[in-house]
């Protein structure tokens, strides 16, 4: 009889697939993951180097490509450009960034969709309560050490 897996190997188990989901969902466009999450984050304003880097401080491992090379094929791409202000070198969506952001957030909904099929919107919101809570206690205890 198998033994359940505990929720470390589902998590993993479920983090590595939605990286390889991503990468093949992209990968037609040259784009990687890392690309959709900082055209996501400009796509709610404008930010700096430092703010991307808190952004997806959680998302990057090490191996990807660093966060300068994603920004150069984006700007190559010609989907960001310099803010409005010149405070610590904020970068916005430029239109060419925002067309785009639209054309892969409509690849983003529907693979999130492939993964989210069976659950219901109020099962995905409880697991990712739960998961927040557990979270929390680990950072807690952790904390508390």
């Amino acid at each position: 009889m198998d033994t359940p897996k505990p929720i470390g190997y589902w998590l993993k188990h479920l983090h590595n697939l939605l990286e390889e989901q991503f990468d093949a969902t992209l990968a037609d466009l040259g784009l990687g993951r890392r690309h959709w999450q900082i055209l996501n984050t400009l796509a709610r304003g404008e930010a700096t180097r430092d703010g991307l880097i808190a952004a997806l401080a959680p998302f990057w491992a090490p191996g990807e490509p660093d966060l300068d090379r994603v920004l150069e094929d984006v700007t190559a791409r010609g989907w960001i450009r310099p803010g409005p202000s010149l405070e610590r070198n904020p970068v916005v969506l430029a239109d060419e960034g925002r067309a785009a952001h639209a054309n892969i957030a409509a690849r983003v909904d529907a693979t999130r969709a492939v993964v989210l099929k069976g659950l219901t919107p109020e099962q995905y919101t409880e697991t990712v309560r739960i998961l927040s809570v557990m979270a929390g206690n680990v950072e807690a205890d952790l904390a508390a050490r």
